[in-house]
């Protein structure tokens, strides 16, 4: 028995309270109630009162009283209220004690991961052989760690195995992404994930012959899930694969794509979009964006100080709400300019002191003169690593630059 200060006993009993519903009920050799408490409404039982049958009032402790093992659980039993509780029975002299805490949500998660495999029907071919990859190394994984008393060798054979998926999945990722352009637009971008797989993707194309697309995905969280889920967005947009959707009006295309992306059937991941569309006879941008930072348009030679204003837009994120609206914003672009858009990993940067770094010096940063062959994002990334001091950076680093 753990010897706890009461303090840190009650703050657990708390936590367990919080997260987990508890309720008791108390049951007599004559299998009546007598006694019961917690969050009963919780599990449908908010009307039980002493001299109830407890079998009557709940139905799989048919058989179960009195107890042949003490104590005793029984895991994920559905209760009256359509909720799922582990089930913990003990003994107490004549008083058998029936606990209820809540799992539901574990459950769910169970119940989910099938339906996963069938959400991610929408990536192209080559996704679908890196899941099956992953899917796969994983399995490995789970075995490897269930023979871990057996042989600790044979788990890191497995574990160097998996690692070497990961890469070959980090290649895959990094072999999708779009390839820099000098004309008739000039576009760069860096792209430095946290781990082996982050939570970001990005892409542009020409959607016809006068209109460019541009845009960046932010998944929450990172490893394989995000970067499914982020590889799936981006090949959605370059694809352009919703239907009855105008890839040139990018609020269209945020209202097609939350639909298409709803969290609950996507392992309650979310995303932040900003996506837009330059209009090349008359240098006009429309752009909307869903939950992410706006984009920075500098204007001016690249060798002088340039004017640095941030392209505001408003948007729930992606996957959020089914309901959620967005709407259209406009500039225009007027070379020289550089238009930059990105993750908050670029400018969210933890100092070594524990102190954020202010949007502001990012922004300061993007404003300053370029020097003859020194490369702006270079000097970003080199930046943000200088401001956050050893090991990398808590979040992705990607941005893309557009060069008029």
């Amino acid at each position: 028995m753990l010897d706890l200060p009461a303090q840190i006993s009650d703050s657990l009993m708390l936590l367990v309270h919080g997260q987990h519903a508890l309720a008791h009920l108390a049951v007599d050799d004559a299998q009546k109630l007598v006694h019961a408490g917690g969050d009963l409404a919780h599990y449908g039982l908010a009307d039980v009162q002493p001299g109830d049958s407890a079998c009557d009032r709940i139905s799989f402790l048919e058989g179960l009283l009195p107890l042949a093992e003490n104590p005793f659980l029984l895991r994920s039993m559905e209760m009256p209220s359509g909720r799922v509780a582990d089930v913990h029975l003990f003994a107490d002299g004549s008083t058998v004690w029936i606990v209820l805490l809540d799992v539901t949500m574990e459950h769910d998660e169970a119940q989910r991961v099938q339906q996963k495999a069938y959400d991610m029907t929408l990536l192209s071919q080559r996704e679908a052989r890196l899941i099956e990859q992953l899917e796969a190394a994983n399995q490995e994984l789970r075995r490897a760690h269930s023979e871990l008393a057996a042989s600790r060798e044979a788990l890191q054979r497995t574990h160097d195995r998996l690692q070497q998926e990961l890469r070959d999945a980090e290649r895959y990722v990094r072999s999708i992404l779009p390839a820099p352009l000098s004309e008739p637009l000039a576009i760069d971008w860096r792209f430095v994930p946290s781990t082996e797989l982050g939570g970001d993707s990005f892409g542009y194309h020409w959607i016809d012959d006068e209109h460019f697309a541009l845009y960046l995905i932010d998944v929450c969280g990172h490893g394989v899930g995000a970067a499914l889920l982020s590889v799936a967005v981006a090949d959605t947009l370059r694809s352009e694969a919703l239907p009855r959707t105008d890839f040139r009006r990018p609020a269209e295309v945020l209202a097609a794509l939350n639909q298409a992306y709803q969290m609950e059937r996507h392992g309650e991941l979310f995303c932040t979009v900003w996506y837009g569309v330059y209009h090349r006879a008359t240098g006009s941008l429309r752009y909307a964006s869903a939950g992410h930072p706006p984009a920075m348009l500098v204007s001016g030679p690249p060798e002088a100080a340039g004017d640095c204003v941030p392209l505001k837009a408003s948007g729930p994120s992606i996957g959020i709400s089914p309901t959620a609206r967005y709407g259209d914003e406009h500039c225009s672009l007027q070379s020289p300019a550089r238009l930059f858009v990105f993750s908050d990993g670029t400018y969210e940067i933890t100092r070594p002191d524990g102190s954020m770094l202010a949007f502001s010096d990012f922004a300061a940063v993007l404003a300053q003169p370029v020097r003859d062959g020194q490369s702006e994002l270079d000097r970003l990334l080199d930046f943000a690593r200088e401001m956050h001091g050893p090991g990398v950076l808590e979040d992705d680093f990607t941005i893309i630059e557009m060069a008029l």
